[in-house]
């Protein structure tokens, strides 16, 4: 058992939970991670880093990210933020910003996970910082019926975090950066994959999903070549960190996020507080509404 409390009885709920399955030397660690509507306050938000550590100390051949089975995450709680601007000496301001330093100690536990091979397996939809969630793991895998929207620009211009420079440009390289950040609007598995954001569409429906991904994550566990792939893994990490510290890819972002959150502009205070008291739009979003340009 872990030190911390993941491995449970199936009939125990929790937000949290671990289980490995496989042969003891090709084993695979299975992390769910199903927190209500997919997002994370701060305090989830560590106790997901706590897991993530605790896991590395005793670490499987793969490791696959599932997190929930309605949303794989949502990323920072817009709600638990909003509800800081109604208590006494709080801010929401102070809320977004511990939120968002607490899921990039997330994503900073995955991309540093160099122990295994890492697979964020989509069980549901995902969107904004859990987009980038689950770009942190080596391989994304979904179904078809994953709805993906891997932007922030929606909530009031928000850049973003979750090292998301980072990561997508690996995926998409420079020149679909902003096409898939500017985009706005949601995009299926079939079109996330011919994007490079998901490498795998396993199955139709999410059913049969979860054991197709249970199936492939045993099969690339017990790949001859895995200690190649995992040699191969822990030098690209290695080359990436010489070329540009992970942690300027964090300051660079937080250096906007600050602004989001702090500076003279509202737009992301207005769009977060109308997103959770579910106010209609005045307008038609520019986005959505072509004829304008």
């Amino acid at each position: 058992m872990l030190d911390v409390p993941l491995q449970r009885d199936a009939g125990e709920w929790d937000e949290l939970r671990y289980e490995t399955f496989g042969p003891a030397d090709a084993a695979v660690g299975w992390l769910s991670f199903d927190f209500h509507n997919g997002a994370l306050d701060s305090a989830q938000c560590a106790r997901l880093r706590d897991a993530l550590r605790a896991i590395r100390a005793r670490p499987p051949r793969v490791l696959v990210l599932a997190g929930g089975e309605d949303f794989f995450c949502n990323g920072i709680h817009l709600h638990a933020i909003e509800s800081a601007s109604y208590v006494e000496g709080g801010s929401a301001a102070d809320a977004s910003w511990a939120n968002i330093q607490a899921i990039d100690d997330v994503v900073l536990e995955i991309l540093s996970f160099t122990d295994s091979l890492t697979v964020a397996a989509l069980r549901g939809n995902a969107g904004a910082g859990g987009c980038f969630v689950a770009l942190a793991a080596d391989r994304v895998w979904a179904h078809a019926g994953v709805v993906l929207n891997p932007h922030y620009k929606n909530m009031g211009n928000l850049y973003g975090s979750e090292y998301w420079t980072y990561t997508l440009p690996a995926r998409v390289g420079a020149g679909g950066v902003a096409q898939v950040m500017g985009h706005r609007l949601p995009l299926l598995a079939a079109q996330a994959r011919a994007l490079g954001i998901v490498d795998e569409v396993l199955a139709d429906e999410a059913e049969a999903f979860e054991a197709a991904a249970r199936r492939d994550a045993l099969a690339l566990a017990a790949r001859p070549d895995y200690a190649a792939l995992l040699a191969a893994k822990r030098e690209r990490r290695a080359r990436d960190e010489a070329a540009r510290p992970l942690a300027a890819y964090r300051a660079d972002e937080l250096a906007r996020m600050q602004r989001n959150f702090y500076g003279f502009d509202p737009s992301y205070h207005v769009a977060r507080h109308h997103f959770v008291t579910r106010k209609l739009q005045a307008w038609t979003p520019r986005h959505l509404a072509l004829h304008r340009t």
